[in-house]
């Protein structure tokens, strides 16, 4: 029977992995540290990403709910009164191009976006999963296939051992399938996402024990190796390891700091606006300081950032409600993509905003805009793409692609293209079996490459 001082508790054969060891507060056995660090540190996988993927990212940004694309990027200002809607189109700084006139902001900057006009294949289902994925919310639950933050994690590693290579930004809201920050399928739980506001950002704060007593327990792990490696004691094989990872995290305040907006220059920070951390009824808040940290989370050595951001599901008023949420997204989507190229970030940091489906052309007696997966819209920027141009297009009404029609896994395949992945490849999986990136062997959209 082995006991470690400052436990009470002791540790033979028969006790849980639970509650074995804690430092500082991070338990091993609840797999808050595995999770934390993706379990990077085990097995023959482990390493930093490559030179030539080392400051390779990607944001997504979840437009919840379903943002109206006709008052949005697709306006139709010589539809009939009951399918145009309230706003007028603006042009943008590339000839050709229009947009919402409530965001004047991107419209200066449209050079530095690419607008997809036509995306067909919508889930229809109000969750996030397609966004995160490419996979339809019942196709991705039933072949267990990871999301995109997952896979990227797993296939590049991270960027630093510091930092988790995979966070979700969005805040717990009513309608559960809105605030999703991504799913691990077959890789498991070691590449699920990492949320802020969940016990593994918590534990990473030294409460109650200081550095000089973390390193005392870092000795005292040091001694345990023979025990470790006993053939009767498995659960500590490869905790070394992970706990190696948690003293480097704990040691460092690298993550904590970024998660802190207050630390930006308020210039800077004045740029994305504030917005509020309240949630909009039942869906994510709009709240432009999650924009920034999705930047600052990158630029310490994040992989990827999910945000959700807003609530779009404008059932009724969807015009006064545009008016009031649609500005504060031209601000911080403009400072974000900004930011990225004033920090020389451009070429490897690529932006994706989207949402599960589009709306209705027809206007409803509540001056709203239903459900409508038939078409739906998406932004991309940054990543070394090809921007300051549309893809597709949709009938006078906005109610169905008519040109360029685009599926989102070609979406998924063109940002794993730029990230150095083939797109119709496979990743192996916690028992080593292949998992297919994506089951429509789609190409990237070549109009971005």
């Amino acid at each position: 029977m082995l006991t470690i001082p400052g436990a009470k508790q002791p540790f033979c054969d028969n006790v849980s992995r639970r509650s074995f060891l804690k430092i500082g507060g991070l338990g091993l056995g609840g797999l808050s540290m595995a999770q934390l660090m993706q379990a990077q540190a085990l097995g023959s996988n482990t390493r930093l990403s490559s030179e030539e993927t080392a400051n390779k990212a990607v944001i997504m940004i979840y437009l919840a709910g379903g943002i109206s694309h006709q008052d949005f990027v697709d306006l139709k200002p010589n539809a009939a009164s009951g399918i145009r809607g309230e706003f007028n189109p603006i042009d943008t700084n590339v000839p050709g191009i229009q947009i919402c006139e409530l965001m004047p902001r991107m419209a200066q900057m449209m050079d530095k976006f690419a607008v997809i006009r036509s995306i067909k294949d919508s889930d229809g289902a109000h969750a996030a999963i397609q966004c995160w994925s490419g996979y339809r919310s019942g196709d991705q639950r039933r072949l267990n296939k990871p999301a995109f933050g997952s896979i990227i994690s797993r296939a590049l590693g991270p960027r630093d051992r510091m930092v988790p290579p995979y966070m979700g930004l969005t805040k717990t809201c009513g309608h559960k399938p809105w605030c999703d920050i991504g799913f691990p399928g077959a890789l498991g739980r070691g590449y699920a996402p990492v949320k802020p506001d969940g016990e593994d950002i918590k534990l990473m704060k030294l409460e109650g024990i200081t550095l000089e007593q973390l390193n005392n327990r870092k000795r005292l792990l040091a001694a345990f190796d023979a025990y470790r490696h006993d053939a009767e004691n498995q659960v500590l094989q490869g905790a070394d390891a992970i706990y190696q990872q948690a003293f480097d995290v704990l040691s460092s305040s690298k993550l904590l700091d970024a998660l802190d907006v207050s630390k930006e220059d308020p210039k800077v920070r004045a740029r994305y606006g504030k917005g509020s951390d309240k949630n909009v009824d039942d869906g994510p808040p709009v709240w432009n300081d999650q924009i920034l940290i999705c930047r600052r989370l990158i630029e310490v050595g994040v992989r990827c950032v999910t945000l959700g951001f807003g609530r779009w599901d404008y059932h009724g008023n969807n015009f006064g409600q545009m008016k009031q949420r649609l500005p504060l997204l031209d601000q911080g989507l403009s400072a974000l993509v900004q930011d990225i190229h004033e920090r020389g970030l451009a070429d490897d940091v690529s932006v994706l905003v989207c949402s599960e489906f589009g709306r209705t052309p027809k206007i409803n007696g509540k001056a709203g805009r239903d459900h409508w997966p038939r078409a739906n819209c998406a932004l991309l920027a940054g990543g070394g793409l090809k921007t300051g141009t549309v893809i597709g297009s949709t009938t006078p009404d906005a109610g169905d692609p008519d040109q360029r029609p685009v599926a989102f896994q070609e979406i998924f395949a063109t940002l794993y293209h730029k990230l150095g992945i083939d797109p119709k490849g496979f990743i192996r999986d916690a028992n080593d079996r292949p998992v297919k990136l994506l089951d429509q062997n789609p190409h990237p959209l070549h109009e971005l490459i």
